[in-house]
């Protein structure tokens, strides 16, 4: 159910990256640590745990839709979905898109109801993941979701481009004058454009970046009420936070946002559906953070790794307020 305030209703929408949230099938496309009833320890037992884990953040979450990423399959999806309910949490409405055989896959977990869920392919390629497109009909106001989980940064940027023109294709199919929301984890920096420079070889296109170049969130201000952009860019969250706090994720020391919220222009003007501001916030409570960075799931150190059945995931969640008017 909404949270109604004044007759106007609040939409808070959520992303989150699981880190490797596996079933416990054996088909062939799991990561080795992930193999089921195997050297690793990836059983019931450490499953369990990991399930219960992962909803006990995405309870404390409670988004009205929230969009997961490193998900294996469908039925690892349901699971998580039932530990939820039994937590008190209950989400009537969810997709993943699993039409190609990727390793992990990216999902969606709503208490509203959906007109479509659909899959847009990247490439046939199983080293890139399908985006999720998921269209809502809210209090009448139709708001389009977009479910992403880009190449990492082990590969070059150009990888990252090829998922960005593929979701800038349909966002031009659908219009960029409508309600949009692209969230998830882009593998990439809110100013991308300007960090990776120092990464050599990660630079193979120029220093054009999909994030920042190809849909256009590119040279913002600060504060959404400052912000003026030139027409069809996206705007990206991040810059409604203070700097600080702009992370997800902790790499050998250094903060890192890889997972963004960016929306489109009709949702930052006050009517219909729109943002509200200074609402993206980490969700980071204590127990999920150790040694100043997320709790990640806990492998052993020594080879071959194994689960030691505690931690959570090495990304933290990130969630928005959205206003619906009466």
């Amino acid at each position: 159910m909404l949270l109604t305030l004044f007759g106007d209703s609040n939409l808070k929408i959520a992303t989150y990256n699981v880190e490797n949230l596996f079933d416990l099938k054996k088909d062939g496309y799991e990561y080795k640590e992930y193999i089921p009833n195997n050297f690793s320890n990836w059983n019931r037992k450490n499953q369990h745990i990991k399930i219960v884990n992962i909803a006990k953040v995405i309870k404390g979450i409670d988004a009205d839709i929230i969009a997961i990423e490193e998900i294996e399959s469908k039925e690892v999806l349901k699971s998580l979905r039932q530990e939820l309910k039994k937590q008190g949490l209950y989400y009537k409405y969810y997709k993943i898109a699993d039409k190609k055989n990727t390793t992990v896959k990216v999902a969606l977990l709503s208490k509203i109801s959906f007109i479509y869920a659909k899959e847009i392919s990247v490439t046939s390629s199983y080293k890139y993941r399908n985006i999720l497109e998921v269209k809502f009909k809210i209090k009448g106001q139709y708001l389009y979701l977009f479910v992403n989980h880009w190449k990492a940064k082990s590969g070059a940027e150009s990888k990252r481009i090829i998922s960005a023109k593929v979701l800038k294709n349909r966002i031009d199919e659908i219009g960029i004058d409508k309600n949009i929301i692209l969230l998830g984890d882009f593998n990439s920096d809110y100013e991308e454009y300007i960090k990776f420079k120092r990464k050599r070889r990660l630079n193979d296109t120029g220093g054009k970046t999909g994030i920042n170049h190809i849909l256009r969130s590119i040279k913002q201000t600060r504060k959404v009420s400052k912000t003026k952009l030139k027409e069809g860019n996206f705007y990206n969250l991040w810059y409604d936070v203070n700097v600080k706090d702009r992370y997800t994720y902790v790499f050998r020391g250094k903060k890192e946002a890889l997972d963004n919220i960016l929306i489109s222009q009709s949702l930052l003007k006050k009517k219909g559906i729109f943002y509200k501001e200074r609402t993206l916030e980490i969700y980071k409570p204590k127990y999920l953070i150790k040694r100043n960075k997320p709790f990640r799931w806990q492998m052993t150190r020594k080879k071959p790794h194994k689960h030691k059945g505690k931690g959570y995931s090495d990304h933290f969640a990130i969630f928005a307020s959205f206003i619906i008017k009466d």
